[in-house]
């Protein structure tokens, strides 16, 4: 059966929420998940935003969903897009959902002259590794991520010196 892909909708916020938790349930980090589904209304769907998300459904039921904003690449002066999560649920993985999903987002990216299409996946998450791989996707594994969040953001961001590791 063939699926849609659509842009999702205020009133999509509630199975947004679902799928991120399923999706964190998965990447072993169902703890990390701290939103509401009022967070995901006024991120997503609030004025002004640059998040994108889109709804994938088969028959009218939503088996999917990927948010993803702009970026920009000071090496290639181009916008490129970075998706922060595709999830499709485990059921129907495998049917070329998740493929079409993220060709949908490649296929704006091109219309829009950006210049690259990136993500993380989790260095455990190899049936992801190997899909992404089977695209034609290449890891970028000269690279290391960081983040500042939570306590860690506020004590950088007002001067305070961390503890010493």
């Amino acid at each position: 059966m063939p699926v849609s892909i659509r842009p999702a909708q205020r009133a999509d916020a509630a199975q947004i929420l679902a799928f991120i938790t399923e999706l964190a349930d998965y990447e072993r980090a169902r703890h990390e998940v701290i939103a509401s589904v009022a967070d995901v209304e006024r991120t997503l769907f609030d004025e002004p935003s640059n998040v994108s998300s889109l709804m994938c459904e088969r028959d009218g039921v939503a088996i999917g969903f990927a948010v993803y904003f702009t970026s920009y690449s000071t090496w290639l002066g181009k916008h490129g897009i970075y998706l922060e999560d595709l999830y499709i649920t485990p059921e129907q993985r495998g049917g070329g959902a998740g493929r079409q999903l993220l060709q949908h987002i490649a296929l704006e990216a091109l219309n829009k002259g950006y210049g690259r299409l990136e993500w993380s996946v989790l260095d455990w998450n190899t049936p992801a590794i190997g899909f992404y791989e089977a695209l034609g996707a290449e890891a970028q594994s000269e690279w290391i991520k960081y983040r500042l969040e939570g306590e860690r953001l506020r004590n950088f961001a007002q001067g305070t010196q961390p503890a010493s590791h």
